[in-house]
Formats: structure tokens, sequence, C-alpha cells
């Protein structure tokens, strides 16, 4: 059976805290708060990071590994409450800069990319101006090398899917 895939080539995982991460708001929910704002939480809001300013170097001494500089942006969602106590929510971003040896395959036709799995989670954090705030971050970051690939594997037919059983209080 041919299956269309992605298939990895490298990853490494990255958990840090990161301490006087300065988060910027906008997009309020609701809309006009009465500042100053007092931090609750913040978290990330998606599980895939935006890669930009990518640069990959192969290194002269090591065949088929190469330093990966990366700028990875983390979408967040902040948690706070107005001056008038009143819960709300506002969106912002993490920006972490990755610098790391991975593993790259040989050239081919379809080329390679490289994928960053993350999590950004901030359980406290200070008023600095009237949206903004600088937290202290737990991070994980797992930077992938992965290629879409067709992969041939063997077959021995459809999976057997047994019945639902159903509820009852004698189960």
């Amino acid at each position: 059976v041919c299956i269309q895939t992605k298939k990895g080539f490298d990853a490494c995982m990255r958990q840090t805290q990161e301490d006087g991460i300065t988060l910027t708001l906008t997009g309020f929910t609701p809309a006009n708060p009465a500042f100053p704002l007092t931090f609750i939480s913040a978290k990330s809001t998606q599980t895939e990071g935006v890669i930009t300013s990518l640069q990959i170097d192969p290194l002269p001494d090591r065949p088929r590994f190469a330093r990966v500089q990366a700028t990875v942006v983390v979408p967040m969602e902040v948690l706070y409450s107005d001056a008038n106590g009143v819960p709300g929510k506002a969106q912002s971003s993490v920006t972490l800069q990755q610098d790391i040896v991975m593993y790259i395959p040989e050239p081919s036709i379809i080329p390679f990319g490289i994928e960053a799995v993350v999590s950004v989670v901030a359980p406290e954090g200070v008023t600095v101006g009237d949206a903004t705030f600088t937290v202290s971050c737990c991070v994980t970051i797992i930077m992938k090398v992965v290629m879409n690939t067709e992969l041939l594997v063997p077959s021995y037919g459809y999976a057997a899917i047994p019945p639902c059983q159903e509820y009852s209080q004698e189960v």
C-alpha cells in the first residue's frame, strides 16, 4: 500500500523557563478595558509555532548535519482583570530564538521543511504598562525536520473493528 505522509528525519525538544518576557496585548475582549490591568495567566493558543528568519548552514565537519537558526513566534491568549474587576482576554505573542544542530536529509526533488511544535504557559506576570505585562514562561519547543513522502508498506488487509458494547448498569 502506498501511504502519503510526513516523514520525520530529526527532532529535538527544549524545555526551559524564560523570565522577563514582554507580552504586548491586542484584540481585547471585552473591548476598551479600564486600565491598569491585573495579570491572571497566559498560554499558547496553538501547537504549531510560526517559523521566520530560517537559516540552515551545513556543517563542513559533520556530513548531513546543519546549524539551524530560526525565530519561532508563538501566539498567546492572555487572561486579565481590569481596574473595575471585569475579567477579559487579549492576544499577544512570544518570540523565541533557536540555534541548534539537526540532521538534514540528502537533497531530493521534494524539499524538506522545518517545523516547530510549541507550548508556552505563563502562570505569573506583572503589569508594566497599560497593555503590557512582563511574565515568566514555561516553554516547550520541539523542532522537526520533515518531508512529505510516499512510503510503500506491506498490507495485510483492512483492520477488523469490533462491535460496540451497549452501556447498561450490569456491565
